[in-house]
């Protein structure tokens, strides 16, 4: 199958090492800046490779590909959906790290002309692979939770100057969002999925403690009332010193209780079911080893979705997904700067409707 990458930044390393975990041929990269290109594939050992075009323009590099089955967008956010809605009216099935899109109209854009063009399209939220997230979710589906009461998120990183430094775009309202966008939409978007989906109301608090070189918050946190009566909690932050220290997904039912922790919820810290037999004790203390704080479920991301291109079927992460983590955290960013609760669903916000919130 014949891939291609868009932005060749501080994630790219994931998707390209997905592509060749997965098979891929690599036909094309894409960068504005042509040494970003370089540095990626020579991480790989890739960079005499004559047989991976480079480009400085997608739009070209759509135009001299047609063949293109897969591409993967991993470029500032803020222009996720442009790149994405053109590569789907190309006819070319595509991955999109997260946020999906930086408003809800983008958003529900590319789920309906995805729909149209009949192209599959992955929200990049790759912890939903993981092997303690996977677990869980089995035993959600089994209804060994029994009835949810709450649960809860916590990503408590941390990111200095020496971080945003490296690309003027972050922590912009236009391009990035602060660290409930940027860092904790991984987290969010498993407490949503965890907890029903379907959401009432959410009623958020954001600041920028200390990061006043930034457009956006720092730190957030919310309390969301799901429609299935059960209750969810949010933090997010970068505050933390002097290192990452966890990103946590709590879930409290009637007959069971997980907690699944690590520095990107990579292993099971508490699993107490009241149903318990033998084959539950290979998830208590369970860890899976990971190089970084993005984890191990990128290829098995892409391992989804060429599967969901061969056998015509929605990939286990789709573009509703990648809908509804936004939909979160700019219900959190709107609460935050009404001082209220929102209800939702929400209609016609977007990120730049809170530019200035801080200034």
């Amino acid at each position: 199958m014949k891939y291609a990458l868009i932005g060749c930044g501080r994630i790219a390393v994931n998707h390209i090492k997905a592509a060749l975990n997965n098979h891929l041929e690599i036909v094309a990269v894409c960068d504005v800046l042509p040494e970003a290109m370089e540095t990626l594939l020579a991480k790989h050992g890739l960079e005499k490779d004559t047989s991976i075009r480079r480009y400085t323009d997608y739009k070209t590099m759509l135009a001299e590909n047609p063949d293109l089955q897969l591409i993967s967008i991993a470029t500032e956010s803020g222009i996720h959906a442009q790149i994405a809605l053109d590569c789907i009216d190309a006819g070319v099935n595509v991955i999109i790290e997260k946020p999906m899109a930086m408003s809800m109209a983008d958003a529900e854009e590319i789920i309906r002309r995805g729909e149209e063009k009949g192209v599959k399209v992955s929200a990049c939220h790759q912890n939903r692979f993981n092997v303690a997230v996977q677990e869980t979710r089995r035993a959600l589906e089994a209804g060994r939770f029994g009835r949810l009461s709450h649960g809860s998120v916590h990503v408590r990183w941390n990111r200095n100057k020496g971080y945003y430094d490296q690309a003027p775009w972050r922590g912009t309202w236009a391009q990035d969002g602060g660290c409930l966008m940027n860092q904790c939409i991984h987290g969010i978007d498993l407490l949503r999925w965890m907890m029903g989906d379907e959401v009432e109301e959410v009623y958020g608090v954001t600041k920028r403690q200390f990061h006043d070189y930034l457009e956006c918050e720092d730190i957030g946190m919310a309390v969301v009332k799901f429609k299935n009566g059960a209750v969810g909690t949010i933090e997010g932050t970068t505050n933390v010193y002097p290192k990452n220290l966890e990103e946590t997904l709590y879930l409290f039912g009637e007959t069971g209780t997980v907690k699944i922790g690590g520095t990107s919820t990579n292993n099971i810290d508490v699993w107490d079911f009241a149903d318990e037999g033998e084959a539950d004790e290979k998830n208590k203390g369970l860890q899976e080893a990971t190089s970084n704080v993005y984890g191990n479920g990128h290829t098995s991301l892409f391992a989804d979705i060429i599967d969901a291109i061969e056998h015509d079927r929605k990939p286990y992460v789709d573009a509703v997904a990648g809908r509804n983590a936004l939909e979160m955290v700019l219900a959190i960013y709107q609460s935050a700067a009404t001082g209220k609760p929102v209800k939702l669903p929400l209609k016609d916000v977007a990120s730049t409707d809170f530019a200035g919130r801080f200034s």
